[in-house]
């Protein structure tokens, strides 16, 4: 069992190797779960202690849904990411009747890496954007309003073609001042355009309420462009409220029209009204049951109530209405995951990207499905084209080292952890990550440094500390080793590496009482564990305790039957104890299981001696003799076999 193969936990704000939901949200500025700070922290910490609670009792799929209800709210939120990464693979886990022991290790550590992050989370309650996430979706964003934008202006172009010259001129005039207007807000003089707009409103032709209700949406979904763009200032408040007037000034006006209900359901949004939001994309979609716009909006509030699989049909009405609008494929991706269609959310993740081939978010949420199905190659693939366009996208290059270094390609793994530190040098968690890739890499000096680093980074975390020892441990540095476990048992109370570790040192160095009482904080938090229970057994062999000795290699044997290791302990503590009959079949067990263990035969040899078993005794050793003469105790045996 290799101690040093620790969970690998990568990218520090938005390491998400395995599944993630990624619904993206285009919010331009804004918080994408809208509201004020408190409302939105209250809801975000409660949901994470929720999910903490779910985690501690096993319930992985409770805990993994509230998580998608967080990321549909923010795709790139990076902490719901990271642990989403940790909780998956520890179900994907869960259950295996194979599992080795340092199998078993990595669940631990991972079990402490997620009660660290979520502490974390509870106290920061945010999350930070990806600049080139933020980058694709703006894109996105900003084409899809001017091809909406566009549309419009045709519509409405043909509209005016057909009523009489007189009217066409007052209806330009107004369109002109709109069209001023609009560009007064793109270059942020929010004054001027409410004087245009003012005066456009006074140019309306009378009595062409369907013209009217147009212009006015159109002012409104300026003003609400401003008020994203600004949301922070006064004037974005400003604008947002003359948005919401005028949007419902434009339904009084013509209730046909599908725009002003757009915009009323992107404000209630964006304040966290999901129910007034779907009320009013649900709307829009009706009135205009081709724009792919309304359609996608309506899929995220769907999602949002957890409507899952209207949710689903509204981002396919979306890419059927547009092919090329790689958000909607995007979120029909997450929605596909979130009903267990991993691989129809893969194709649509696929589509995202066929349509735009540096969509950096699709091209990760591949790479994490691929990951999470074993295709080492597809997913460090899938990670690579991300890094081709952008080579310093830091979430990616986390990504991709963790699959490296899960693949036990070490070396790269050092390679893109490195990157990633040039970039955020004092990310405890990448500098963790390379402490344990050094340790693999037996440069362990150098593992030292970087775990020193995460630690002197966070010095709660207890994985970390553990991690430190490890590499003082490794490095022969046997009192900075017990320093660093003393002080990560005493950060967590429930972690049993640090533990096992002190027990095994202070075996080594004979004190003994100190090795029980670690071993025994361990063994009181999980009695069945194998190596507890092993080197609990080894202890009391050095006190020559016989019963406590047998009864941890009992249990030791429990839960990993027919091990060897534990079979030759036991039948030396049976041996020990005098009980030669149950110390005779451990070792025939031993013997069945590897029949060319010379020590186990001999002493099977002996133990038959004592019980008066002669004719039994003759056979094992002259079987010894016979196999394996050079074997180092064959004059004792043979001396035996002449008494006999």
């Amino acid at each position: 069992m290799s101690k040093k193969q620790l969970i690998l936990i990568c990218g520090g704000i938005a390491l998400a190797v395995l599944i993630v939901l990624g619904i993206v949200f285009l919010a331009k500025g804004k918080n994408p779960g809208g509201g004020t700070a408190i409302t939105q922290n209250d809801k975000r910490l409660n949901t994470f202690k929720l999910i903490e609670s779910y985690f501690e009792q096993g319930e992985y799929d409770r805990a993994l849904n509230l998580i998608d209800n967080l990321l549909i709210e923010n795709a790139e939120d990076a902490e719901a990411i990271e642990l989403q990464r940790q909780i998956l693979q520890m179900d994907r886990q869960k259950g295996s009747d194979a599992l080795t022991e340092m199998q078993r290790q990595l669940m631990e550590d991972q079990r402490r890496q997620n009660a660290a992050l979520l502490s974390n989370l509870q106290r920061s309650g945010g999350a930070v954007s990806n600049a080139a996430d933020d980058a694709a979706q703006a894109a996105a964003e900003h084409r899809a309003a001017a091809e909406a934008e566009a549309a419009r202006k045709k519509a409405q172009d043909e509209e005016l073609a057909k009523v009489s010259k007189q009217l066409q001129e007052q209806m330009r005039k107004v369109n002109d001042l709109v069209a001023d207007a609009k560009a007064k807000l793109n270059s942020g003089d929010l004054p001027g355009a409410d004087r245009l707009f003012s005066d456009a409103r006074k140019a309306m032709p009378e009595k062409e309420n369907r013209f009217e209700s147009q212009k006015l949406a159109d002012m409104a979904d300026a003003y609400y462009e401003y008020n994203s763009k600004n949301a922070n200032t006064a004037n974005g408040k400003t604008a947002g409220k003359r948005a919401e007037e005028l949007a419902n000034e434009a339904v009084a006006k013509d209730n046909t029209q599908a725009l002003p209900h757009h915009t009323l359901g992107k404000l209630a949004r964006d304040e966290s009204k999901n129910d007034k939001a779907l009320t009013e994309f649900r709307e829009a979609s009706r009135l205009d049951a081709g724009n792919y716009l309304y359609a996608h909006d309506l899929g995220r509030s769907l999602f949002i109530s957890k409507r899952y699989q209207e949710a689903r049909d509204a981002f396919q009405s979306a890419v059927k209405a547009n092919p090329n609008y790689e958000p909607a494929w995007y979120n029909l991706g997450g929605t596909l995951r979130v009903l267990n269609r991993s691989d129809e959310a893969l194709s649509a993740y696929k589509q995202a990207v066929a349509v735009k081939a540096d969509y950096y978010p699709a091209h990760r949420e591949i790479g994490r499905i691929l990951s999470a199905k074993g295709d080492t190659k597809g997913a460090i693939d899938a990670f690579n084209k991300v890094l081709q366009n952008n080579p310093n996208d830091y979430n990616t290059l986390c990504e991709i080292g963790a699959v490296h270094s899960q693949a036990g390609s070490f070396s790269q793994a050092e390679s893109f952890f490195a990157r990633a530190l040039q970039i955020k040098p004092d990310d405890a968690q990448t500098n963790y990550n390379m402490a344990v890739v050094k340790l693999e890499l037996k440069k362990n000096t150098e593992a030292i440094n970087f775990a020193k680093t995460a630690v002197d980074l966070s010095p709660s975390n207890a994985v970390y500390v553990y991690t430190l020892g490890l590499t003082c441990e490794t490095s022969g540095a046997a009192d900075a080793a017990i320093s660093a476990y003393q002080l990560a048992s005493s950060l967590d109370a429930k972690y049993l590496r640090p533990r096992i570790n002190l027990g095994g040192l202070y075996i080594k160095s004979g004190n003994y009482n100190e090795a029980i009482r670690y071993l025994n904080e361990a063994y009181n938090v999980e009695p069945s564990n194998f190596e507890v229970n092993n080197n609990l057994g080894a202890v009391y062999v050095k006190q020559e305790n016989w019963t406590y000795s047998i009864v941890h290699y009992e249990r030791a044997l429990n839960t990993k039957q027919n091990d060897p290791t534990v079979l030759f302990n036991l039948a030396r503590a049976y041996a020990g104890a005098n009980e030669l009959e149950k110390a005779t079949k451990s070792y025939q067990s031993l013997l069945n299981l590897v029949p060319d263990n010379w020590d186990a035969m001999f002493e099977l040899g002996m133990a038959c001696v004592t019980l008066g078993k002669g004719a039994d005794a003759k056979r094992y050793l002259n079987d010894l003799i016979s196999r394996n003469p050079s074997y180092s105790g064959r004059a004792e045996a043979e001396r035996i076999l002449r008494t006999l």
